[in-house]
Protein backbone atom coordinates (compact mmCIF):
# COMPACT_ATOMS: atom_id res chain seq x y z
CA UNK A 1 0.00 0.00 0.00
CA UNK A 2 1.53 3.35 -1.06
CA UNK A 3 2.37 5.96 1.39
CA UNK A 4 1.33 9.32 1.23
CA UNK A 5 2.57 12.41 3.15
CA UNK A 6 0.23 14.22 5.47
CA UNK A 7 -0.28 18.08 5.06
CA UNK A 8 0.96 20.36 7.45
CA UNK A 9 -1.41 22.60 9.47
CA UNK A 10 -0.97 25.87 8.64
CA UNK A 11 0.19 28.56 11.10
CA UNK A 12 -1.36 31.33 11.98
CA UNK A 13 -3.72 30.30 14.59
CA UNK A 14 -3.86 27.54 17.67
CA UNK A 15 -3.59 23.99 16.27
CA UNK A 16 -7.02 21.89 16.53
CA UNK A 17 -6.89 20.17 19.68
CA UNK A 18 -6.37 16.45 19.04
CA UNK A 19 -9.65 14.53 19.99
CA UNK A 20 -9.60 11.76 22.40
CA UNK A 21 -10.60 8.54 20.64
CA UNK A 22 -11.09 6.53 23.79
CA UNK A 23 -13.28 9.35 25.34
CA UNK A 24 -16.85 9.74 25.04
CA UNK A 25 -18.14 12.53 22.55
CA UNK A 26 -18.70 15.24 25.44
CA UNK A 27 -14.83 15.57 25.89
CA UNK A 28 -14.26 16.15 22.02
CA UNK A 29 -17.09 18.60 21.89
CA UNK A 30 -15.48 20.42 24.87
CA UNK A 31 -11.88 20.43 23.30
CA UNK A 32 -13.66 22.32 20.32
CA UNK A 33 -15.70 24.20 21.97
CA UNK A 34 -12.42 25.43 23.60
CA UNK A 35 -10.51 25.27 20.56
CA UNK A 36 -13.01 27.95 18.83
CA UNK A 37 -13.10 30.41 22.30
CA UNK A 38 -8.90 30.50 21.67
CA UNK A 39 -9.00 31.45 18.05
CA UNK A 40 -12.04 34.17 18.93
CA UNK A 41 -9.67 35.65 21.58
CA UNK A 42 -6.89 36.28 18.97
CA UNK A 43 -9.17 37.61 16.46
CA UNK A 44 -11.40 39.88 18.93
CA UNK A 45 -9.84 43.31 19.27
CA UNK A 46 -8.63 44.36 23.23
CA UNK A 47 -11.60 46.93 24.82
CA UNK A 48 -10.23 49.90 26.23
CA UNK A 49 -10.00 49.88 29.91
CA UNK A 50 -12.46 52.10 31.76
CA UNK A 51 -9.73 53.47 33.95
CA UNK A 52 -8.82 55.95 31.26
CA UNK A 53 -11.95 57.91 31.89
CA UNK A 54 -10.10 58.87 34.42
CA UNK A 55 -8.05 61.57 32.16
CA UNK A 56 -10.72 63.91 31.31
CA UNK A 57 -12.12 64.05 34.48
CA UNK A 58 -8.26 64.61 36.07
CA UNK A 59 -8.35 67.89 33.81
CA UNK A 60 -11.64 68.94 35.27
CA UNK A 61 -10.60 68.33 38.78
CA UNK A 62 -7.49 70.01 38.30
CA UNK A 63 -9.78 73.19 36.72
CA UNK A 64 -12.28 73.29 40.30
CA UNK A 65 -8.64 73.60 42.54
CA UNK A 66 -7.84 76.51 40.38
CA UNK A 67 -11.18 77.79 41.10
CA UNK A 68 -10.93 76.99 44.82
CA UNK A 69 -7.47 78.51 44.97
CA UNK A 70 -8.48 81.69 43.86
CA UNK A 71 -11.02 82.15 46.32
CA UNK A 72 -8.69 81.03 49.10
CA UNK A 73 -5.93 83.25 47.89
CA UNK A 74 -8.78 85.85 47.90
CA UNK A 75 -9.40 85.39 51.63
CA UNK A 76 -5.64 85.69 52.23
CA UNK A 77 -5.90 88.77 50.10
CA UNK A 78 -3.17 87.82 47.48
CA UNK A 79 -5.23 88.78 44.86
CA UNK A 80 -2.79 88.65 41.64
CA UNK A 81 -2.50 84.69 42.67
CA UNK A 82 -6.07 84.42 42.79
CA UNK A 83 -6.03 85.96 39.38
CA UNK A 84 -3.70 83.81 38.15
CA UNK A 85 -5.46 80.85 39.31
CA UNK A 86 -8.46 81.58 36.94
CA UNK A 87 -6.56 81.60 34.03
CA UNK A 88 -5.04 78.37 34.81
CA UNK A 89 -8.47 77.08 34.81
CA UNK A 90 -9.25 78.26 31.67
CA UNK A 91 -6.50 76.55 30.41
CA UNK A 92 -7.37 72.97 31.92
CA UNK A 93 -10.78 73.89 30.78
CA UNK A 94 -10.18 74.33 27.03
CA UNK A 95 -8.26 70.60 27.74
CA UNK A 96 -10.57 68.63 29.42
CA UNK A 97 -13.17 68.11 26.43
CA UNK A 98 -10.68 67.65 24.12
CA UNK A 99 -8.41 65.11 25.32
CA UNK A 100 -12.03 63.12 26.07
CA UNK A 101 -12.58 63.48 22.58
CA UNK A 102 -8.89 62.14 21.44
CA UNK A 103 -9.31 59.36 23.57
CA UNK A 104 -12.88 58.65 23.12
CA UNK A 105 -14.04 58.63 26.70
CA UNK A 106 -17.26 61.31 26.59
CA UNK A 107 -19.77 60.78 29.43
CA UNK A 108 -22.38 62.13 31.05
CA UNK A 109 -20.80 61.87 34.16
CA UNK A 110 -17.78 64.26 32.30
CA UNK A 111 -20.39 66.53 31.18
CA UNK A 112 -22.07 67.34 34.08
CA UNK A 113 -19.12 67.18 36.03
CA UNK A 114 -17.13 69.98 34.05
CA UNK A 115 -20.14 72.14 34.35
CA UNK A 116 -20.23 72.17 37.86
CA UNK A 117 -16.64 72.80 37.99
CA UNK A 118 -17.33 75.63 35.14
CA UNK A 119 -19.31 76.91 37.64
CA UNK A 120 -16.66 77.23 40.63
CA UNK A 121 -13.98 78.93 38.74
CA UNK A 122 -15.57 81.28 36.32
CA UNK A 123 -18.86 81.63 38.40
CA UNK A 124 -18.18 81.77 42.57
CA UNK A 125 -14.44 82.38 42.28
CA UNK A 126 -14.28 85.56 39.90
CA UNK A 127 -17.25 87.31 42.25
CA UNK A 128 -15.50 86.48 45.26
CA UNK A 129 -12.25 87.93 44.42
CA UNK A 130 -13.45 91.41 42.86
CA UNK A 131 -15.73 91.68 45.20
CA UNK A 132 -12.86 91.29 48.36
CA UNK A 133 -10.95 93.22 46.13
CA UNK A 134 -12.91 95.88 45.51
CA UNK A 135 -16.63 95.89 46.12
CA UNK A 136 -16.84 94.96 49.56
CA UNK A 137 -16.33 98.60 50.70
CA UNK A 138 -19.64 99.41 48.83
CA UNK A 139 -22.16 97.89 50.83
CA UNK A 140 -25.63 96.17 49.16
CA UNK A 141 -24.32 97.58 45.82
CA UNK A 142 -21.27 95.33 45.83
CA UNK A 143 -22.60 91.97 47.02
CA UNK A 144 -25.51 92.48 44.20
CA UNK A 145 -22.80 92.79 41.63
CA UNK A 146 -21.07 90.21 42.53
CA UNK A 147 -24.33 88.36 43.14
CA UNK A 148 -25.50 89.48 39.55
CA UNK A 149 -22.08 87.96 37.62
CA UNK A 150 -22.78 84.17 39.81
CA UNK A 151 -26.09 84.44 39.14
CA UNK A 152 -25.19 85.21 35.13
CA UNK A 153 -22.75 82.28 35.17
CA UNK A 154 -25.07 79.83 36.51
CA UNK A 155 -28.06 80.72 34.03
CA UNK A 156 -25.07 80.76 31.03
CA UNK A 157 -23.76 77.62 31.78
CA UNK A 158 -27.38 75.92 32.10
CA UNK A 159 -28.61 77.33 28.70
CA UNK A 160 -25.54 76.17 26.87
CA UNK A 161 -26.42 72.27 28.12
CA UNK A 162 -29.91 72.78 27.25
CA UNK A 163 -29.92 75.04 23.82
CA UNK A 164 -26.46 73.22 22.53
CA UNK A 165 -28.43 71.22 19.63
CA UNK A 166 -29.82 74.80 18.58
CA UNK A 167 -27.97 77.18 18.41
CA UNK A 168 -25.59 78.14 15.41
CA UNK A 169 -22.26 76.36 15.88
CA UNK A 170 -20.39 79.80 14.62
CA UNK A 171 -21.70 81.54 17.50
CA UNK A 172 -22.16 81.67 21.00
CA UNK A 173 -25.43 82.81 23.13
CA UNK A 174 -24.33 85.33 25.17
CA UNK A 175 -20.69 85.74 26.70
CA UNK A 176 -19.14 82.35 27.67
CA UNK A 177 -18.41 81.98 31.15
CA UNK A 178 -14.73 81.82 31.04
CA UNK A 179 -14.58 84.85 29.02
CA UNK A 180 -16.28 86.89 31.25
CA UNK A 181 -13.90 85.33 33.93
CA UNK A 182 -10.96 86.70 32.48
CA UNK A 183 -12.49 90.10 32.01
CA UNK A 184 -13.12 90.28 35.86
CA UNK A 185 -10.00 88.52 36.84
CA UNK A 186 -7.72 90.09 34.09
CA UNK A 187 -8.58 93.92 35.58
CA UNK A 188 -8.20 92.69 39.17
CA UNK A 189 -4.76 90.82 38.20
CA UNK A 190 -4.22 94.84 36.10
CA UNK A 191 -4.64 96.97 38.87
CA UNK A 192 -2.79 94.90 41.17
CA UNK A 193 -0.04 95.15 39.04
CA UNK A 194 -0.48 98.60 38.69
CA UNK A 195 -0.54 99.34 42.53
CA UNK A 196 -3.97 100.92 42.44
CA UNK A 197 -5.96 99.80 45.32
CA UNK A 198 -9.25 98.32 44.79
CA UNK A 199 -11.61 101.16 47.12
CA UNK A 200 -10.23 103.86 44.91
CA UNK A 201 -11.47 101.92 41.43
CA UNK A 202 -15.02 100.50 43.00
CA UNK A 203 -18.02 101.94 40.45
CA UNK A 204 -15.34 100.88 37.48
CA UNK A 205 -15.15 97.50 39.04
CA UNK A 206 -18.84 97.32 39.52
CA UNK A 207 -19.74 98.31 35.94
CA UNK A 208 -17.46 95.48 34.95
CA UNK A 209 -18.61 93.00 36.95
CA UNK A 210 -22.39 94.01 36.00
CA UNK A 211 -21.38 94.02 32.07
CA UNK A 212 -20.10 91.18 32.34
CA UNK A 213 -23.13 88.87 34.24
CA UNK A 214 -25.72 90.55 32.24
CA UNK A 215 -23.83 89.94 28.74
CA UNK A 216 -23.66 86.18 29.88
CA UNK A 217 -27.12 85.57 29.63
CA UNK A 218 -28.02 88.31 27.13
CA UNK A 219 -28.90 86.80 23.60
CA UNK A 220 -25.91 88.57 21.65
CA UNK A 221 -23.92 86.66 19.60
CA UNK A 222 -20.02 86.22 19.98
CA UNK A 223 -17.73 84.08 17.74
CA UNK A 224 -17.23 80.77 18.87
CA UNK A 225 -13.70 80.53 17.15
CA UNK A 226 -15.18 76.12 16.23
CA UNK A 227 -15.53 76.94 12.23
CA UNK A 228 -11.65 76.92 12.21
CA UNK A 229 -9.64 74.05 11.15
CA UNK A 230 -6.56 73.89 12.53
CA UNK A 231 -5.54 70.47 10.68
CA UNK A 232 -5.45 71.93 7.48
CA UNK A 233 -2.23 73.56 6.26
CA UNK A 234 -2.68 77.66 7.55
CA UNK A 235 -0.78 80.42 5.81
CA UNK A 236 2.70 81.88 7.05
CA UNK A 237 1.19 84.70 8.51
CA UNK A 238 -0.98 83.01 10.42
CA UNK A 239 1.91 81.13 12.31
CA UNK A 240 3.59 84.39 12.35
CA UNK A 241 0.75 86.28 14.34
CA UNK A 242 0.81 83.31 16.62
CA UNK A 243 4.09 83.81 17.88
CA UNK A 244 4.01 87.52 17.77
CA UNK A 245 0.46 86.88 20.09
CA UNK A 246 2.71 85.03 22.06
CA UNK A 247 5.79 87.33 22.67
CA UNK A 248 3.19 89.70 23.67
CA UNK A 249 1.44 87.86 26.54
CA UNK A 250 5.25 86.48 28.31
CA UNK A 251 6.22 90.40 27.71
CA UNK A 252 3.12 91.72 29.66
CA UNK A 253 0.83 89.08 30.45
CA UNK A 254 -1.88 90.98 32.77
CA UNK A 255 -2.55 93.79 30.71
CA UNK A 256 -2.14 91.84 27.16
CA UNK A 257 -4.72 89.20 28.28
CA UNK A 258 -7.01 91.64 29.68
CA UNK A 259 -7.02 93.80 26.24
CA UNK A 260 -7.63 90.68 24.33
CA UNK A 261 -10.91 89.55 26.80
CA UNK A 262 -12.24 93.36 26.54
CA UNK A 263 -12.12 93.14 22.92
CA UNK A 264 -13.84 89.66 22.74
CA UNK A 265 -16.34 91.19 25.23
CA UNK A 266 -17.12 94.59 23.01
CA UNK A 267 -17.20 92.35 19.70
CA UNK A 268 -20.35 90.94 20.25
CA UNK A 269 -22.28 93.77 20.54
CA UNK A 270 -20.40 94.79 17.27
CA UNK A 271 -21.85 91.44 15.36
CA UNK A 272 -25.09 92.15 16.90
CA UNK A 273 -25.61 95.81 15.45
CA UNK A 274 -23.78 94.53 12.41
CA UNK A 275 -26.68 91.54 11.85
CA UNK A 276 -29.05 94.18 12.50
CA UNK A 277 -28.07 96.56 10.40
CA UNK A 278 -27.85 94.11 7.47
CA UNK A 279 -31.22 92.86 8.01
CA UNK A 280 -30.39 89.19 9.65
CA UNK A 281 -31.76 87.68 12.03
CA UNK A 282 -29.87 88.22 15.40
CA UNK A 283 -31.45 85.61 17.94
CA UNK A 284 -29.29 82.78 17.16
CA UNK A 285 -32.10 80.02 18.65
CA UNK A 286 -35.02 79.57 16.14
CA UNK A 287 -38.36 81.04 18.20
CA UNK A 288 -40.39 78.13 16.46
CA UNK A 289 -37.51 75.51 17.02
CA UNK A 290 -38.60 73.21 19.93
CA UNK A 291 -35.88 70.88 19.96
CA UNK A 292 -35.34 68.04 22.48
CA UNK A 293 -32.87 68.70 24.70
CA UNK A 294 -29.69 66.50 23.74
CA UNK A 295 -27.90 64.58 26.05
CA UNK A 296 -25.18 65.76 28.99
CA UNK A 297 -22.21 63.85 27.18
CA UNK A 298 -22.90 65.89 23.70
CA UNK A 299 -20.79 69.19 25.48
CA UNK A 300 -18.19 66.77 25.32
CA UNK A 301 -18.24 65.80 21.87
CA UNK A 302 -19.15 69.49 20.32
CA UNK A 303 -16.81 71.21 21.49
CA UNK A 304 -15.37 72.41 25.08
CA UNK A 305 -17.29 73.80 25.96
CA UNK A 306 -18.51 77.41 26.27
CA UNK A 307 -14.81 78.62 25.74
CA UNK A 308 -13.92 81.35 23.28
CA UNK A 309 -10.42 80.87 22.54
Amino acid sequence: MANFRRRRAKSGGPPFPKLLRNKNAADNDTLGREHLEALSNTARPKRRRRGIYLLPNAFTTAALFCGFYAIVMAMNLKFDNASIAIFVAMVLDSLDGRVARMTNTQSEFGAQYDSLSDMVSFGAAPALVIYEWSLRGMGKLGWLAAFVYCVGGALRLARFNTNIAVVDKRYFQGLPSPAAAAMVAGFVWLMDDLRFAGADLNWLSWVITLYAGITMVSNVPFYSFKDINFRKPMPFIASLLVVVALVAISSDPSSVLFGLFVLYGVSGYVVYGWRWFKGKPVALVPQSNKAEPPPAAAKYEDNNDHHPL
